[in-house]
């Protein structure tokens, strides 16, 4: 058995004495120092002695002290008692530790054995956890510091009817779902429904990003992934005719999302072409003309930490140029490739489902953007491909459609889709950017993987979406 003294006065040390009462171990013995006795309900006498004296007595807390505790917890009322009570404890026994209610702000930071308990804190952090859209942080588990958090999923989440293996859970993890008073354990096949509390376990730090990704409705695009555009053109690889098309495009999407818009131009080699750039300026837009002589993926990389890149806009060239391609890779942000075809004219979003859980990591991105263009949303499954998680991802966006009342309409076909839809007059091709993409084209002919097959429809407009980080 070990033992733990508790000295007590007030109304707090009545009600944690209680508290200790109903608790379920019968593994402490606890010795109760009162200055006034209480009444208590459902003692076990074999686990609670009690006594009643002033413990800022140092000759009669002197006597109790000659047995051999644990811990000592303080919780009385009044400063000076506390002060006092902790003076005694330690002249006579130097190294207990006590455990102290703290009301006052007390100093004992020299003291590593003193462990102060701000009420003030906690009552302010119990009052919080009923403020609407802020993440209840576990205070009396483990350290206590915000690495277990509950969060209440919206219904317009990123998160709602994903499933959980689909969520890369790097330095956290859902540890449980809870969902009409029911405890759910977490499995990969698991799916997040409306209004699911999610116990998170992990870094602080990162799970404050989760929560905001959580809380984050959709409509907000181009966030999570950052809050403005990024035009880059290569004038080594793009022509004045693309570059001018580039332009009228990007003035179209910045219309639609309402952004700020940064230009990177590099290698430039076209004073001309430079002064239509700049003739395209406005309050929105800013041009950055890279002369000097650093790597160009150094300036890239910089860019995006610079001005919170959130899409990034290339022409063909740009895209298919293999070194160009890891550089965009490790943006991690999406990447709007432009062909020659209108933006204004685009009617649909298409997807060619894969029978990996790469095409349920875009879902977010892609009904965030369709609903901002207002777009429809087509997914091509090729029933000669194996079927069991096509039928997951597909259910997946037919559950995420009702989010937006959006319809959607899935085309089951027995031909290679990209080969159907070369006959289409104009859509947005989505495709996940995975670090597969980084092969080069020419190897892509020997795959039967449409992703890695996207140039087929490199006359289209495609947009990558990163899927290798969260």
């Amino acid at each position: 058995m070990k033992k733990i003294l508790i000295l007590s006065s007030g109304s707090v040390g009545h009600h944690f004495i209680q508290r200790v009462i109903d608790t379920y171990t019968s593994e402490n013995i606890y010795y109760v120092v009162e200055m006034k006795a209480g009444e208590y309900e459902g003692i076990n006498p074999a686990r609670f002695k009690f006594f009643e004296f002033d413990p800022t007595s140092f000759y009669k807390l002197a006597n109790i002290l000659k047995m051999e505790f644990l811990q000592a917890f303080v919780a009385m009322d009044n400063k000076a008692d506390v002060e006092n009570t902790i003076k005694n404890i330690h002249s006579i026994k130097k190294h207990l530790r006590v455990i102290v209610m703290d009301e006052w702000g007390l100093d004992y930071e020299n003291a590593s054995n003193v462990v102060l308990v701000n009420a003030k804190d906690i009552l302010a952090s119990k009052l919080i956890d009923f403020l609407p859209n802020v993440p209840v942080i576990a205070q009396n588990v483990g350290l206590g510091e915000g690495e277990i958090m509950e969060v209440s999923v919206p219904f317009g989440s990123s998160f709602v009817y994903k499933h959980l293996g689909v969520i890369q859970q790097k330095d956290w993890k859902i540890a449980a779902i809870y969902r009409n008073r029911k405890i759910l354990l977490p499995t990969r096949r698991r799916m997040i429904q409306p209004n699911d509390i999610l116990l998170l376990v992990g870094e602080p730090h990162v799970l404050k990003t989760v929560y905001r990704v959580i809380k984050r409705e959709l409509g907000q695009f181009p966030e999570p992934f950052g809050t403005s555009l990024y035009l880059l053109i290569d004038m080594r690889k793009n022509d004045r005719h693309t570059i001018e098309q580039l332009l009228q495009e990007c003035a179209y999407i910045q219309e639609k999302l309402q952004k700020e818009l940064y230009i990177r131009v590099v290698n430039p080699n076209d004073i001309e072409t430079l002064e239509i750039i700049k003739d395209s300026i406005n309050d929105q837009t800013m041009l950055f003309v890279k002369y000097e002589n650093t790597s160009i993926k150094e300036t890239i990389l910089n860019d995006k930490k610079e001005f919170h890149i959130g899409l990034v806009i290339v022409a063909n060239a740009t895209f298919y140029d293999y070194a160009m391609r890891k550089i965009l890779y490790e943006l991690h942000v999406p990447v709007l490739k432009l062909a020659y075809r209108s933006l204004v004219d685009l009617k649909d979003v298409v997807l060619v489902v894969s029978d990996s859980r790469e095409p349920e990591k875009i879902s977010n991105t892609i009904f965030d953007f369709s609903e901002q263009f207002n777009l429809n949303i087509e997914l091509y499954n090729y029933l000669k491909e194996h079927q069991e998680q096509k039928e997951q991802v597909i259910e997946h966006y037919y559950n995420l459609s009702t989010i937006f009342s959006k319809n959607i309409k899935v085309f089951k076909v027995e031909e290679n889709p990209l080969r159907l839809l070369q006959r289409r007059d104009n859509f947005l091709h989505v495709v996940p950017f995975s670090k597969k993409l980084l092969s080069r084209v020419i190897y892509s002919y020997l795959s039967t993987d449409s992703d890695l097959m996207y140039h087929y429809l490199d006359g289209y407009h495609q947009m990558f979406v990163p899927v290798d980080d969260i």
